[in-house]
């Protein structure tokens, strides 16, 4: 039976999908896992893949249009197969619900189907077996009301015991491990990796091995359908196979790209920051392991790297007399929307200071000058910023309504130029890191951010934000805060010029550095003391070191 494919949620915020690339076009057979297509969010361009096996009869999205969350996308069924009436109901539907005023039948129906699917639910609830356990999607936080799974650490058929790791799961905070409290046998998993639902879904059904649950739902969900029915029976074998490599291998590259990762491998390289896409695989058929990690070295990664954040981006050439209409893309949308808010909700001001940048441009050449080691002075800059918030909670903070919120962790944005706008990657934990490895996260984050690769979460948990304009030649500017961030950091160029050292006219290198501020959270005077630290650093880089 034919499957409707619809726009999926691909993060919280993202209201409306955009398709940048089909990856199949209508009559190719779609394999469980294939790449259908690429869709643009407000926040990245992510990849989407296939969680059904078929033929692709029917593309409801165009290249280049976006289309709300929960539209049409597409169906995949068997080769040949009427899919008129799916088009007219499930599309039509769908788009009427969200534009227009459903019409009498169809809202008759619609009825019929709620009044159905109600009374399945609560005969299917009332049926559920005292041995089998239902596990909804948890609430993991105060804010939190939908969440999304990012990996299964177990799939359907395995033995689950209290305590172990069931799913990773995406917050609106956090990505989180959560832990199975029964034993038994995972008999269901009711929310596919990637895919998001609210608080209280139904996300898996545990229970004795064998047990039929089939007709369990919760929370609104539908009993189980024929799609789940095909994948266990008739493709079992080969579904199976497939959930095992991408849940306990790590990285294989097949035809489509896709990489897999073991569970640990992963969480480790998460914990040290690493792009796993760039760590080499040396476990069974090219998977990466515990030791991959361990053994991957950053620094080989930044040496590769050609481009930094600071790249120019190509310009469009305009033939004189004419006029070109550029569509807004989603995250220009967004962007747009976000800036105005801050502009207008934050009451900016700036502070200025000029900066000796003799001694950092010493200390550059000195450790440039070892091995495999490259290092930008917007590394060096990131860093001595990451350095002075220690020293300055104030200015790491966040405006609520009802309080001021000091984070006790330090992640600088990096303000990135994309051709579609900008995007602000962040390296978290900044203060931790080395230079080598700061370097090695913005080279790697930009490049990727350029390429609409890098992940949504990659943007996210920002707590201070560095604009660097200089390789532009910009000797000063001011920018707009990156809210929820008290406060941006305006970096331009290094100017040679005259300047005056113990009495005398000598020649200078000497930077500017501007810092707006949110004014509800960051006073003038605490401003000013953040950026005299700052000073301090980047005029005496060897006291990072102590």
């Amino acid at each position: 039976m034919a499957e409707v494919i619809k726009m999926p949620r691909l993060s919280d915020t993202m209201e409306d999908g955009k398709i940048e690339v089909w990856h199949k076009k209508v009559g190719d057979k779609v394999a469980y896992g294939d790449i259908l297509a690429e869709i643009e969010t407000d926040k990245a361009v992510q990849e989407f893949e296939s969680d059904v096996d078929g033929v692709l009869l029917y593309i409801g999205v165009e290249e280049g249009q976006a289309v709300p969350v929960e539209s049409l996308m597409a169906i995949i069924g068997e080769e040949g197969e009427d899919i008129s009436a799916l088009i007219e109901g499930e599309g039509s539907s769908d788009k009427e619900e969200k534009v227009e005023e459903p019409k009498e039948e169809v809202a008759a129906n619609h009825e019929e189907e709620k009044a159905d699917d109600a009374s399945a639910n609560e005969e299917s609830s009332s049926e559920i077996p005292e041995d089998v356990h239902v596990v909804t999607m948890p609430r993991l936080s105060d804010t939190m009301e939908t969440g999304k799974v990012v990996s299964w650490f177990k799939k359907v058929g395995d033995k689950v015991s209290f305590g172990d790791i069931l799913a990773e799961i995406e917050t609106d905070k956090a990505v989180q491990e959560f832990e199975i409290d029964v034993d038994g046998t995972l008999l269901k998993i009711g929310i596919e990796e990637g895919d998001e639902a609210p608080v209280d879904s139904l996300l898996a059904i545990i229970g004795p091995e064998g047990t039929d649950v089939s007709n369990i739902s919760v929370g609104g969900n539908k009993p189980a359908e024929k799609k789940e029915a095909k994948k266990e029976e008739s493709n079992k074998e080969e579904v199976k196979e497939t959930k095992q490599e991408s849940s306990t291998s790590s990285e294989k590259t097949n035809d489509s790209g896709r990489l897999f990762i073991s569970p640990l491998a992963k969480k480790l390289a998460e914990d040290k920051g690493y792009d796993i896409s760039q760590i080499k695989g040396t476990g069974d058929q090219g998977r990466i392991i515990k030791r991959d990690v361990e053994n991957f070295q950053p620094q080989a990664v930044a040496k590769a790297a050609k481009t930094d954040s600071a790249a120019p981006v190509a310009a469009m050439a305009i033939p004189a007399g004419e006029d070109k209409r550029v569509e807004n893309s989603t995250m220009r949308k967004v962007i747009a929307k976000r800036l105005s808010q801050s502009k207008y909700t934050a009451p900016h001001y700036y502070l200025n200071i000029e900066v000796d940048m003799e001694n950092v441009m010493a200390a550059r050449k000195q450790i440039n000058a070892i091995p495999d080691t490259k290092i930008s002075f917007n590394d060096i800059i990131v860093k001595a910023v990451a350095m002075a918030l220690r020293k300055h909670p104030q200015v790491n903070s966040t405006w609520n309504d009802d309080a001021m919120i000091l984070h006790g962790d330090i992640s600088i944005g990096v303000a990135v130029a994309v051709p579609d706008g900008l995007m602000v990657p962040v390296v978290k934990n900044t203060d931790h890191k080395s230079l080598t490895q700061i370097s090695a996260e913005i080279k790697d984050m930009a490049t990727r951010a350029r390429d609409k690769k890098i992940k949504a979460d990659e943007m996210e948990g920002s707590t201070f934000t560095v604009s660097n304009l200089g390789a532009y030649g910009i000797e000063s500017f001011t920018s707009i805060i990156n809210q929820p961030n008290s406060c941006i950091l305006s970096v331009g160029a290094i100017v040679e010029k005259p300047v005056v050292k113990n009495g005398q006219i000598v020649v200078g290198n000497t930077m500017k550095l501007s810092l707006a501020c949110d004014h509800r959270t960051v006073d003038g005077a605490t401003g000013s003391l953040f950026l005299q630290t700052l000073q301090q650093y980047l005029e005496t880089p060897m006291a990072m070191f102590l």
